[in-house]
């Protein structure tokens, strides 16, 4: 048991001393804010206050985590064991920054809901971020000073306990698009055959008339792959279903195909799922609580997953919606134009909501990698893809996190600009769960 003096409480306290102590660093604790219980107490202790109280490992406590409301934060920057961080203190001290106030920061969140400019999507661009600017958006920083904490308490208590994380790997598909070409209806399979004229794209005339005539497999129809290699591999694996109405942003067939709904309960059989909120559901009220009944009715269970459209994320409002909804777990915390750890983490935690000054139940869990990013944003070639992921896997295995990748059905197809990926996902497979 790890004994932590603080001169006053809060919820901002509580909440990331849980996380940072218990959690990443797998030690129980108790707080005390009584000097003299602390002096005479004979186990492990640390000081978390504005000054030391004798030799005990100690951090000088700045006022973030005893502040209500938001406000511009400002901070000094050092290095601590060879890695970046902020809220500076002291360079005289053993720990020369306040590393739950910087924890907290990162991990709440805090910068998105200061003002900032949105995207085209009205999403936070991860160029905002103090990580992008920075230079420590690749870093699960919140891991990394975890595990050195910890060593700093065990070189003055070599008997303290604790129970270490184990790495794990989770493979995460969003299902935008479920079939290139079947289940589109006369419509949509008519305007897209004229579309097709327009642009003298014949090749996908032929392909698509082969597909629909059952003389060719659709190309998105991916799932029979992506089942072996989750086997070969021994991967665990989460679909995300999007299940909105037709709209410029959410194209997925109909949820009223038997074929789709098909498909949803088979892949249930096999792995995780998920609702995708769509596009549409961010500015219809009462559209997210029908999706989610929809693919419960499918899949005769409570859907208790999800993942965002287009990762469209807006705190708090987002995830108070998925609450109010009885979601439990998100896997929208990554950035849709870079690859790295939004959030500084790499293990899953509790949403801290700013506004109400409270941690709640859902529960967020940050993936690093998307493919989207390398093909739309980062723009590079599919042989350059593992070279950027690997670092990022190696990091996250340092620290024994929880590496999480995004992909779609789509970009296994090797259709059109998805090819190379196929073999990109595989060795991406083999990487992360070795």
């Amino acid at each position: 048991m790890l004994l932590v003096f603080t001169q006053q409480s809060s919820p901002r306290l509580r909440y990331i001393l849980k996380l940072f102590i218990e959690e990443l660093m797998g030690i129980p604790f108790k707080l005390t804010h009584n000097r003299e219980d602390f002096k005479s107490y004979s186990g492990a202790k640390l000081n978390y206050s504005e000054s030391p109280i004798e030799n005990e490992p100690f951090i000088f406590s700045e006022k973030l985590l005893f502040e209500k409301g938001i406000e511009d934060q400002q901070f000094g920057f050092t290095e601590w064991a060879g890695q970046k961080a902020f809220y500076a203190t002291h360079p005289k001290y053993l720990i020369p920054f306040d590393v739950f106030a910087a924890s907290f920061y990162l991990v709440s969140r805090y910068e998105e809901y200061l003002p900032h400019l949105r995207d085209s999507h009205d999403r936070y661009n991860e160029t905002e971020s103090l990580a992008y600017t920075r230079g420590f958006l690749q870093k699960p920083l919140i891991n990394i000073w975890a595990k050195n904490l910890r060593e700093v308490l065990l070189s003055y208590y070599p008997a303290l306990s604790y129970t270490p994380s184990r790495y794990r790997y989770i493979s995460t598909i969003d299902i935008d698009n479920a079939y290139a070409y079947l289940e589109k209806g006369f419509m949509r399979t008519a305007g897209a055959y004229g579309r097709s004229v327009i642009n003298l794209d014949f090749q996908q005339i032929v392909e698509r008339t082969k597909v629909l005539l059952r003389l060719a497999h659709d190309p998105y129809d991916t799932y029979d792959l992506m089942l072996d290699l989750h086997k070969r591999y021994k991967v665990n694996a989460i679909y995300f279903f999007l299940m909105g109405e037709y709209g410029e942003n959410d194209k997925n067939v109909s949820v009223d195909s038997r074929t789709f709904q098909s498909l949803i309960q088979s892949l249930a059989d096999y792995a995780e799922t998920g609702i995708h909120p769509s596009y549409g559901s961010n500015s219809r009220p009462g559209r997210l609580q029908k999706e989610v009944q929809i693919l419960s009715r499918i899949l005769k269970r409570e859907v208790k997953k999800s993942r965002q459209h287009f990762l469209k994320l807006k705190l708090p409002d987002t995830y108070r919606k998925l609450i109010d909804v009885d979601i439990k777990d998100d896997f929208t915390m990554g950035y849709a134009g870079n690859i790295g750890f939004r959030a500084g983490i790499c293990s899953p935690f509790n949403f801290y909501d700013l506004d109400n000054e409270t941690s709640t139940t859902l529960r967020v869990h940050p993936f690093a990698v998307m493919d989207a990013t390398f093909r739309y944003y980062l723009k590079v070639e599919p042989y350059q893809v593992i070279d950027m992921i690997k670092p990022l896997v190696d990091e996250v295995k340092a620290v024994n996190g929880t590496f999480i990748s995004l992909w779609h059905n789509e970009s296994l197809s090797e259709n059109h600009i998805w090819k190379g990926y196929r073999s990109v996902y595989e060795e991406l497979l083999r990487i992360a769960s070795a």
